[in-house]
């Protein structure tokens, strides 16, 4: 399945889904959401490509996404 994107504050944040590597499906200075076998992981990818995330996971996709849309709207101050 392809990953699902939205645009929110200029930032892209991508929905995987399990196993889909966040290196290959996101460009640097997007976000992406994926779901692994604890809950929704929330991971950012730094301009350089550097990969980072949460320390732990929301129990929903919609918690997932509203974290990520608060990330973006700070990162777009």
């Amino acid at each position: 399945m392809p990953p699902q994107h939205i645009i929110h504050r200029g930032i892209t944040i991508a929905t995987l889904a399990a196993g889909q590597p966040v290196e290959t499906h996101c460009a640097p200075g997007q976000t992406a959401i994926r779901e692994q076998g604890d809950g929704w992981w929330l991971y950012f990818v730094d301009e350089d490509g550097t990969v980072d995330g949460y320390d732990s996971p929301f129990a929903s996709h919609a918690e997932a996404l509203r974290a990520a849309k608060a990330a973006a709207e700070f990162s777009a101050q």
